[in-house]
């Protein structure tokens, strides 16, 4: 379930290949303004799951496959992983 998406990308215009990350949306309960996310079941949370040189589209679709509510971050082609970063 896609929630939430962060775009964290330079070059936004670029959709056809970018690298994608999601986490359980109830990781952001702690940041500053944040809407509350409730808990979600431990057996079936996300906490880290990453997509390399997908397009925007197969990476929503992706999101909105998970388990439980999740938080979409989207990254240039060859950012977003700490290795790489």
């Amino acid at each position: 379930m896609l929630w939430n998406i962060i775009d964290r990308r330079t070059r936004p215009y670029r959709w056809r290949e970018i690298n994608a990350i999601v986490e359980a949306t109830e990781h952001d309960n702690s940041c500053q303004d944040a809407d509350q996310a409730p808990a979600s079941d431990p057996n079936l949370t996300v906490v880290y799951e990453a997509l390399e040189a997908v397009s925007v589209a197969e990476a929503v679709q992706w999101a909105e496959s998970q388990p439980c509510p999740v938080t979409l971050y989207l990254y240039d082609l060859g950012s977003g992983f700490s290795s790489e970063e």
